[in-house]
């Protein structure tokens, strides 16, 4: 977990991000087919989920790919893709949203453009969710400037932004493209120890024991960037999952968070992907009850509910205020190797 800072928040605050990616973030994975017998309806949970947060009038940052929000696309002959690597764009499949749903979403992009309370909509990888990893930083470049542009067709400007798959890799690209924050990985063992089986046994025991979630604290990775990391993932709600570790305890970590949030004047920051409430009949009943959560501490006057940007933005005030970066960049690290 990460040490307590030397200067706190001025309030705690509770922070809901997903990743909106579709089909997107399994490009090299499954197939449409395969995709949707694994989350069934996942268009239409993406529109539950807004509706959702908006009954209760919370906001929420989507880091959402580029992809989503094209009107249409040739897939692998597509001009906005000719920097890309092949053998990542060959995936990728034609069409608009009538003829490939699973692939462009830009009606759902606008209705979320539009909603009140007003969501964020930060960039998720770029315009095709390419694996930053092994990459170079003129195909990275290509693949975030072309995601931006997908959005400003529609006068959305991101200013968050989530990696894929949280590899995290050549920060110094983001504030080049006008990005002030980022979400880091969550400062836990697992984390630190990466992909493979010993980390998804770490993140099963973490669920098992309803270990409380770290509370976490913003940090200015560098002059205009800030990293403000998960405190925890929604672990997966399927059936082969939901066997051994009870939906329950899903509950019961998002309540820990928010009380530790609120006893350490920190962040609490959960984040999922949109598709994993589509991947069980108790997944938005589940979600339903998170956001309970979040409205009930807020109503007690405990914490706010905040999204990327609005902490973001809250920190350069608050350090041109004290007149020194250096007074609020003292927050600690937590524990990501800088690359």
């Amino acid at each position: 977990m990460s040490s307590r800072p030397e200067i706190q928040l001025q309030r705690p605050a509770l922070v809901l991000s997903f990743d909106c990616e579709q089909i997107w973030g399994f490009i090299d994975l499954l197939d449409d087919r395969e995709l949707s017998a694994r989350f069934p309806n996942t268009p239409a949970a993406y529109e539950r989920a807004l509706r959702l947060l908006c009954s209760a009038d919370v906001r929420a940052t989507w880091f959402t790919v580029g992809g989503l929000a094209l009107r249409e696309s040739d897939g692998p002959r597509d001009a906005r893709m000719s920097e890309l690597p092949q053998d990542w764009t060959r995936f990728i499949r034609p069409g608009n949203e009538l003829t490939a749903p699973l692939w462009y979403r830009r009606a759902f992009i606008r209705q979320l453009a539009a909603a009140n309370p007003k969501q964020e909509i930060g960039l998720h990888g770029g315009l095709t969710h390419l694996i930053w990893t092994d990459q170079s930083t003129d195909v990275l470049r290509a693949e975030v400037a072309a995601g931006l542009a997908a959005f400003r067709e529609l006068s959305i400007y991101p200013r968050s932004f989530s990696f894929p798959r949280n590899r995290e890799m050549h920060h110094r690209i983001l504030p080049e493209h006008g990005l002030q924050s980022y979400r880091g990985r969550a400062p836990i063992l697992s984390e630190k120890i990466g992909d493979g089986l010993p980390a998804s046994l770490m993140r099963a025991l973490d669920e098992l024991a309803r270990a409380t979630p770290a509370p976490v604290w913003p940090v200015e990775k560098m002059p205009g960037l800030w990293n403000i990391p998960s405190s925890l993932f929604l672990y997966p709600i399927g059936r082969s999952r939901t066997r051994w570790i009870p939906l329950s305890s899903r509950l019961e970590r998002v309540k820990r968070g928010i009380e530790s949030a609120m006893r350490h004047r920190a962040i609490f920051h959960f984040c999922l992907h949109v598709a994993n409430l589509a991947e069980s009949p108790d997944g938005f009943g589940l979600f339903e009850s998170i956001i309970e959560q979040f409205t009930r501490a807020r109503e007690k006057g405990d914490v706010e509910i905040l999204t990327m940007t609005d902490i973001a933005t809250n920190m350069e005030t608050d350090t041109e205020r004290a007149g020194s970066r250096g007074s609020v960049s003292s927050l600690p690290e937590v524990n990501i190797a800088d690359s």
